[in-house]
């Protein structure tokens, strides 16, 4: 080997014996040596690229959750196509986007390019000869991955929000009934002496927590006892004045981000003192955990019970079907802009990095917007009256 081509491969991390490439998710040396018979080797071979997928992005620290989501759409993708990834072609790309925008399916447009990005990083991987995969599939298949997902056959994202057009804040009307609804189930389950009061209770408290910190519905299920603290400009809150989110939405490859989020509203104090003070302890499970919400089994409250808990007072107070838990956080922001807050302070609350994400959660009200114009239109007459009037002095 001359001094040239082991330069060579020492930059792309390629093993001096030839047998693998040295970096995370090459193909495995069965396959890359050869000379092993093989059962079934279209499947074989990708369910290994699949697998060295899946450890490639776990090595940049991506979230499993993720990677087992990408890993999903790609299944889902070759059992459409019933071929194999060196095979498809970007006619398989339009067909299995006309599948899903069918009757039956009708996937929101944010969901068809997700389930798109997900495969086309899969032959990003895959199409990459970093990874030996080309070589495997040229010495076995005769052929080999190569990307078929272009801007011409893909959806465009060109517009920065594109949920469905009935998700949005709830009005401080309908949050005055989710709240009401929420307390006057507890109260008929206690009356009744059933067991589900003290759950109805715990989750009553939590929906109120969801807006009244802004929280994410991650954010909430984890907030534990040490999570609160003092804001010793608002001593009026006590040990309530400050919650201390440890469970933020993470970036690509890195940890959850932590915020402070300051108390606002007067009567969360109450409503999460009263859980403290008398509720919180009477689960069994209570003694022994550290969470905000103990669970009658475990020791936390379990991620999706909260969502249905909204979802069954949603539906029983005939609101729109598409919105979900993350409405109250919606609601928060729009409600704060609408109280007077200043747009920054709102958006490190909710620990958004950028001020245009915020405002994609802010739908303020007719009344809100009829009253900011007023008071513009009033200070600009104001002005004009000052001037007229220094003038005829």
């Amino acid at each position: 080997m001359n001094d040239s081509f082991a330069l060579l491969a020492a930059y792309w991390g390629l093993v001096v014996s030839g047998s693998s490439w040295n970096v995370p998710g090459a193909a495995p040396s069965l396959f890359v040596v050869g000379g092993t018979p093989l059962l079934h080797p279209e499947a074989q071979a990708f369910e290994a690229m699949l697998a060295g997928w899946r450890d490639q992005q776990l090595a940049r620290s991506l979230a499993k959750t993720t990677v087992e989501d990408r890993l999903a759409a790609v299944r889902r993708f070759q059992r459409f196509t019933n071929e194999w990834p060196w095979t498809w072609r970007p006619q398989d790309v339009e067909e299995f986007t006309a599948h899903l925008r069918s009757d039956g399916q009708d996937r929101a447009l944010s969901t068809i390019r997700s389930y798109q990005g997900h495969v086309r990083l899969f032959l990003e991987y895959a199409a990459d000869p970093r990874y030996q995969w080309t070589t495997v599939s040229e010495r076995l298949f005769g052929t080999h991955p190569a990307q078929v997902f272009f801007e011409w056959n893909t959806a465009v994202h060109a517009a920065d929000y594109e949920g469905r057009p009935q998700r949005r804040a709830l009005t401080k009307a309908e949050l005055q009934r989710l709240f009401d609804y929420a307390d006057d189930q507890v109260a008929a389950a206690r009356a009744s002496g059933r067991k589900g009061w003290l759950t109805a209770m715990r989750d009553a408290v939590a929906l109120k927590a969801a807006y009244a910190w802004g929280l994410r519905r991650r954010e909430v299920i984890k907030l534990e006892l040490a999570d609160f603290g003092r804001n010793p400009h608002a001593p009026e809150f006590g040990d309530l004045g400050v919650v201390y989110v440890r469970w933020g939405k993470a970036s690509k490859g890195s940890a959850p981000k932590r915020r402070s989020v300051l108390t606002v509203f007067p009567w969360s104090v109450k409503v999460m003192q009263q859980w403290l003070d008398g509720y919180r302890e009477l689960f069994d499970t209570a003694a022994g955990s550290t969470a905000l919400w103990p669970s009658e089994r475990s020791r936390q409250l379990d991620m999706g019970a909260l969502s249905d808990r909204f979802a069954t007072y949603r539906d029983a107070l005939g609101l729109p079907a598409e919105l979900s838990l993350h409405c109250l956080r919606h609601s928060y922001v729009t409600h704060l802009i609408e109280a007077g807050y200043d747009p920054l302070f709102v958006q490190q609350q909710v620990g958004h990095s950028y001020a245009s994400t915020t405002s994609l959660y802010t739908s303020v009200s007719s009344d809100f917007r009829t009253r900011t114009l007023r008071r513009v239109l009033d200070g600009t007459i104001g002005r004009a009256l000052d001037a007229t009037g220094k003038e005829g002095i």
